[in-house]
Order: structure tokens, then sequence, then C-alpha cells
């Protein structure tokens, strides 16, 4: 029972501090809550006052910008009211033109009226003037004309014969002058350096005991060599020389380098000569695809078919008259070109037609036909321009030209072919030539004398004054040169120079 007394003690203090304790931390939350309440209340107050202030700085922009928004409508109010007045002043003033133009146009519509009428006036007077003029006359408009104009020739008929003269010489000198000066600007612009060229190849030799390898047994090196090429191999007295002869520019060049490199290889036997013919074969097959493209090259000729090339590169090794035929196509080009650019032709036609224009000769060897006709069947079937074919085409005047082009590539072609020691002629070529040009001029009527003179360039011709006049020796002139244009063909031009002369012979007895 003691036990219990102490126990029931501490539970009711324990119950009494816990009340105590409850009712301590009330009043103390109390107190604290009307600090914290207190503290929202300043919070909202100082809120509310910056929230007007913030409101009134805020009406304080607003007012400002109405204000400063409304000057400037004042503002754009005020420009737009001054455009509306400069432009109805604008207006009145385009009316008032407007008005002025129309009152213009009235009063010139009058005035041509007026000259109208003015102009059919003259014309029925013009018109009654020459019917009284026929009816007094006997004679019609036509009529009159004609005696008038037969009248004007038989009084002024020398007057108009040396006006005439005067006019053909001086336009003869102006156009001469002026083709002068476009062939020679054409000529500067491009100078190729002339060499002839033969059917024969000379190959040099270290001694004289090579020609006897060359040789071979019984011939039969030589024999082999000449058969492989299809050359004739000739070996004289002439002291460390052999000479290949052969009409195919190519073959002679093969057998040289093959000859060349068994000498300076020293075995000279058939399976040696046959193997160094081979390589020499293959290296003028390079020589001639690189020699086609330096030629495309330098004449800025581009996109042709690899297999053109080659055939261009082919005319290296073709001559014409002892001309190289590339040298000459690569100088055709260049002139044609440089005369294109003088008189405004087309360039590029010129440049491509002059480097093709002997392409035939390439392979005329092979192909019957002449190296034009040739050169027209290889540029169509490469599908080269129908222009170039038709500038080209026309360069020995087989075909008519068609085009300033092809006059201007058949031009450069004479320019080249004219050059001096650019091409070598015969003697009886070059005499039968000036023979037919005295024969044909002598065939004409009223020729006392005709002499082929300046190497075939000039035909001096002496007629006789009794049989023609000064107009139809004009005329005969013309005549002869058509004659030989015609009959003949030739490079360059030929001068016709007709001579009259009037000789009055009286004895005093």
């Amino acid at each position: 029972m003691n036990q219990f007394i102490p126990l029931t003690v501490g539970i009711v203090s324990l119950s009494i501090g816990s009340i105590l304790g409850y009712y301590a931390r009330q009043s103390i939350a109390q107190k604290r809550a009307g600090t914290l309440e207190q503290k929202l209340q300043q919070k909202i107050s100082q809120t509310k006052a910056q929230a007007k202030k913030i409101i009134a700085e805020a009406e304080e922009v607003a007012f400002r910008t109405r204000e400063k928004i409304k000057r400037e409508i004042d503002a754009r109010r005020r420009d737009l009211f001054n455009g509306e007045k400069l432009l109805l002043k604008r207006e009145q003033a385009l009316d008032e033109r407007i008005a002025d133009f129309e009152e213009q146009k009235k009063e010139f519509q009058n005035k041509a009226k007026k000259l109208r009428e003015i102009k059919e006036g003259i014309e029925v007077l013009r018109e009654k003037s020459l019917e009284n003029l026929e009816r007094t006359s006997h004679l019609s408009r036509k009529e009159a004309k004609e005696e008038l104009f037969k009248d004007l020739e038989r009084e002024h008929q020398k007057e108009v014969l040396e006006r005439m003269r005067k006019l053909d010489k001086e336009g003869q000198e102006r156009f001469e002058r002026r083709a002068k000066e476009i062939l020679a600007t054409a000529i500067q612009r491009y100078a190729l350096s002339q060499a002839q060229e033969i059917t024969t190849t000379t190959c040099s030799l270290p001694n004289e005991e090579v020609k006897g390898r060359i040789i071979g047994k019984e011939g039969r090196n030589i024999r082999v060599l000449e058969q492989l090429t299809g050359v004739e191999i000739i070996i004289d007295e002439t002291p460390e020389i052999v000479v290949i002869s052969g009409f195919d520019p190519i073959r002679r060049q093969v057998a040289k380098l093959a000859l060349e490199r068994l000498i300076a290889d020293g075995r000279i036997q058939p399976a040696r000569i046959e193997e160094q013919v081979k390589k020499a074969k293959s290296e003028i097959t390079d020589i001639i695809k690189e020699t086609g493209e330096t030629a495309c090259y330098e004449t800025g000729v581009l996109g042709l078919d690899p297999k053109l090339i080659h055939l261009l590169g082919r005319l290296r090794f073709r001559t014409s008259y002892g001309q190289n035929v590339l040298l000459h196509s690569i100088e055709v080009s260049h002139l044609a070109t440089a005369l294109a650019s003088e008189i405004g032709a087309n360039t590029t036609i010129c440049k491509k037609a002059g480097l093709l224009h002997d392409i035939g000769k390439a392979v005329d060897q092979q192909v019957e036909g002449s190296h034009v006709d040739i050169g027209i069947k290889i540029l169509e079937k490469f599908e080269i321009e129908k222009e170039v074919i038709s500038a080209m085409k026309s360069h020995h005047e087989e075909y008519p030209a068609e085009t300033i082009e092809a006059i201007l590539v058949q031009t450069a072609d004479q320019i080249s072919g004219a050059r001096p020691g650019a091409r070598k002629d015969t003697l009886e070529n070059y005499l039968k030539r000036l023979s037919d040009l005295e024969d044909i001029a002598t065939s004409f009527s009223g020729v006392e004398k005709a002499y082929a003179i300046q190497a075939g360039r000039e035909l001096r011709i002496f007629v006789k004054p009794e049989e023609i006049n000064d107009l139809g020796a004009k005329q005969l002139a013309q005549n002869i040169a058509k004659k030989i244009e015609e009959d003949l063909k030739y490079p360059g031009e030929i001068r016709v120079n007709v001579i009259r002369e009037s000789r009055v012979v009286e004895y005093a007895k």
C-alpha cells in the first residue's frame, strides 16, 4: 500500500505539469501570432503604397505618350494637307498642259490638211503643165526622156567617159589599197618559216663499213628492210650516206628510224630489222597523235574526234609541191582567222575550216578521188559543222563559194601557196602557165600582142586602136580576166593590163 502512494503522487504531478505546460504553450503561441499578424499588416500597407506609386507613374507615362502621339498625328495631318495642296497644284498644271497640247494638235492637223491641199493642187498643176508640154512637143513623157538622154549622151560623151574612168580608177585604187592593207595585216600577224620537202630522205652513216652490213649477205638485209617498210634503199658511192626513196613520207620516216637504231645497235640481221621496224611504226603512230594534238592546240581548234586528230597528224608526213601540208594547214588557219577578224567574219569557222581544208590528203594515196571530195566525206563522217565543210570545200574552186568564210579560206590557201619558197614547181609547168596566159589573151579579136611578165603575175596586152575603143578595152580586160579564171588554176591573182595607143603618121612630100 505504501508503495502505490508515491506512484499515484507521481502520476498526478505529471498530469498537472502537462496541463500547465499546455496552457503555457498556448499563451506563447498567441503572443507570437499577434506579432506575425502585425507584420503582415505592415507588408500589406507597404504593398498598397507601392502599387499606388506605380499606378501614378504609369498614368503619368501614359499621359506623356498620348501627348506625343497626338503631336505626331497633328504633324502628319499637316504634311498630308500640304501634300494634297501640292498634288492639286500639279494636277491643275497638267490639265493646263493637256489643254495646250490639244490646241497645238488641232493647229497641226489644220496645217497638215492645208499642206495636203497645196500638194494636191501642185500635182494637178504639174499634170496639166506636162499635158500642155506633150501637146506642144508632140512627144510622150517616155519619148521626151529618151530624147533628152540621147542629147546629153551625144553632147557629154567625152566627159561621161572621163568621169567613168576616174571613178573606176579611184574605186579600184581604194579597194586595192584596203585589200592590200588587210592582206598585209594578216600576213604580218602570222609568219611561218617555209621549208621544201622532197621525196627522198638521207641517213648518215658513221663509216663506210656499215654499208656492207646494211646490204647483208647476198643482199638479204636490205631486201628485208625494203620489204617491211615499202621504200627503196639506195646505197651508192656517196660517202657515209644512204638514201631512202619513196613517195610515202611516213614509210620513209619509219625506214629512217629503224635504220638509225640498227646502225646504233650494230646488230643488223633480218630478225633484228623486223623488231626495229615494228618499234619505229609504233613510235611514228605516237608522233602522229602528238603532232595532231599540237596542231589543234596551236590553232585553238578543240573538241575534235581522236581519229580525226590522228588523220590531221598524218599531214606532217605529207607534202604538196615540196610544201609540208600540216604546216600549210596551220598557216591557212591562222591567215583565214586574221582575215576574218579584219572584216568581221566568223573567226571560229575560218579557223577550223583552214586547219581541216586539206584533211583529204592524209588518205588520198589509199582512197580514190580528189582530196577535196575525200575531205568532205571525212568531215561528214565525223559530224563536223556544215558551215565548216562549206568553207573548206571551195578552196580549189571545185565547188562554188557559198559564204564569205569560204572565200577567206580560199584566199588564205592561195597566200600560203604563193609565198616565196613555199612551193617548188617544175620549169616545164612554169613555162606552160606563161604560154597559156599569152594564148588566152591572143585568142580575143583586136589583140595585137600579149606578154606574161612578173613570173605570170601580170598579163600585159596591146590592142589595135582602130578596132577597139576605150570602152571596148575595159570590156576586153574583164573578158580576158574571166577567161583566165575559168580555164587556169593558179595561186594568188593575175593582173590583166590592157594598153591602147593611138598613133597618127603622116608624110610631108
